[in-house]
């Protein structure tokens, strides 16, 4: 798979974008509901990210019924992933980044519950 460094850059440069990478990184696949209770965003906002995360070719969805699943494109060129991986790494102490991971981590009904209804 060929990334234009150019487009993954910019896309990173957005901050809701990079919330969004940061938590598929430590998670791996994440509904959209789950994603907008971390961020504290609209489904509307998250999805339209999602949705130019993935046709950048950054992410790959897959559709369960009315949910929507997104996990980092398993394709990614290994710099994309080291890129990813490291700042993951080097930013998940940030008190953001950190509050994003424990708004996920205290939503009662993740998948396999309630989720998305």
């Amino acid at each position: 798979m060929y990334l234009e460094p150019e487009i993954f850059f910019k896309a990173l440069s957005d901050p809701t974008r990079l919330r969004c990478l940061m938590l598929l990184a430590s998670e791996r696949t994440l509904c959209v509901c789950e994603l907008t209770h971390a961020l504290d965003m609209i489904q509307p906002k998250i999805s339209r990210h999602l949705a130019l995360l993935r046709d950048a070719g950054i992410v790959q969805d897959q559709k369960q019924g009315q949910w929507v699943y997104y996990r980092l494109h398993p394709e990614l060129p290994s710099w994309a992933k080291s890129v990813l991986r490291d700042t993951a790494r080097g930013i998940a102490e940030e008190a953001l980044f950190a509050g994003d991971r424990n708004m996920l981590a205290s939503m009662s009904n993740r998948p396999g519950t309630s989720c998305c209804t």
